[in-house]
């Protein structure tokens, strides 16, 4: 399952960040295809001085960066989804669209350690890569 940090500039209500979390999962859930039970989202709250940010953002206190983790496979089309899937839901939590930067960076699955820390190619994972 992909391991998400969401990170943020400013504070937000408890409901506004577990809808911030469950906006990424949400749109991982449909792009690649990860279940329901497979959510790993972080967020960070930043000071704003500790998070620089485009300096022309119309509020830069809503810049919003989503970093993403995951195993190889997955294809340019599920990663634009993704992308498209993310800003949207952001979106309707008042993050505008170019305020949201996203990262996916790809590992082979021989470079995750899970349950119980075995290599993730010798586990079955129960879903699909490939999407």
């Amino acid at each position: 399952m992909p391991n998400s940090v969401i990170e943020i500039r400013r504070t937000y209500s408890r409901d506004e960040e577990t809808a911030l979390i469950e906006a990424v999962h949400a749109a991982l859930m449909a792009a690649f295809d990860v279940p329901a039970d497979g959510r790993c989202v972080r967020l960070l709250v930043h000071e704003p001085h500790r998070f620089a940010c485009p300096a022309k953002l119309a509020d830069p206190e809503r810049y919003t960066l989503v970093t993403i983790d995951c195993f190889a496979g997955r294809s340019l089309q599920a990663k634009r989804a993704l992308y498209r899937g993310i800003v949207e839901r952001l979106a309707a939590l008042g993050i505008p669209g170019d305020h949201v930067a996203i990262v996916v960076r790809e590992n082979t699955k021989e470079n995750f350690g899970i349950r119980g820390g075995r290599a993730a190619c010798d586990v079955d994972l129960g879903y699909t890569v490939t999407v």
